[in-house]
């Protein structure tokens, strides 16, 4: 394999699929750079790992493997040795024997976070309204209507499996820390982001900056390509 980062594949995390990326892949492509969005099942975090692990199968070169929320549990666990850094955007990073539910509790919660629970299937929704008060708040009425309507659960057993060791204890990381989130909160970026050692790009962005900043998120996946991981 040539050193040169040549793929990058973006995970979704919970409530959202690959459309959550919108103008980060045309931007990434319009660089040269293969780009895939990979698809979870949402249903185990076994499941998950295993859905990115097929999508680096299929790509050739090395690559960085970009996270959103939930995804960064998943990303962390990807053992391929095409991976060459990874990015962790407003991302959860359990360390090795800790679970989603772990990091993604810890600390206070903002003011206006949503109330989560499983339905009679074991899968947690989030409320409608939440769209608009914590997970995109930053984003148009449009943009926030078409997120919910297209918002895919996501299932106990992806939050309560402990993690092994994650690959960000050896392969460069970089953390977009998203000073306004108020799913994940800042302090628990920053908790995360300095126990891993990542380099912090911090910005003045919601929980979505997928779709709400996607300058900002292309930048920092660039920082990760062009350092060659």
């Amino acid at each position: 394999m040539s050193d040169k980062v040549s793929n990058v594949i973006l995970v979704h995390g919970a409530w959202a699929d690959g459309s959550s990326w919108g103008s980060v892949v045309w931007s990434l492509k319009s660089t040269g750079l293969n780009v895939v969005a990979a698809p979870l099942p949402l249903t185990t975090f076994a499941d998950d790992v295993a859905a990115v692990e097929r999508v680096l199968a299929r790509v050739d070169g090395p690559t960085v493997l970009v996270g959103h929320a939930y995804a960064g549990a998943v990303i962390g666990e990807a053992k391929s040795k095409k991976v060459k850094a990874l990015v962790y955007v407003a991302a959860l990073a359990p360390d090795e024997g800790e679970t989603v539910a772990d990091v993604f509790g810890r600390g206070t919660p903002h003011p206006q976070a949503p109330q989560l629970a499983p339905d009679a299937n074991g899968l947690m929704w989030l409320p409608h309204e939440a769209f608009e008060n914590a997970f995109a708040q930053n984003a148009t009425p449009e943009t926030r209507e078409l997120v919910a309507a297209a918002q895919r659960p996501i299932a106990i057993p992806c939050i309560t499996t402990p993690v092994g060791r994650p690959n960000w204890k050896d392969v460069p990381t970089w953390y977009l820390l998203a000073e306004q989130d108020r799913m994940i909160v800042k302090e628990t970026q920053a908790f995360m982001s300095a126990r891993m050692n990542a380099t912090v790009v911090s910005a003045a962005v919601d929980h979505l900056p997928t779709l709400t900043a996607p300058k900002v998120v292309v930048d920092t996946i660039l920082k990760a390509v062009n350092a060659g991981g």
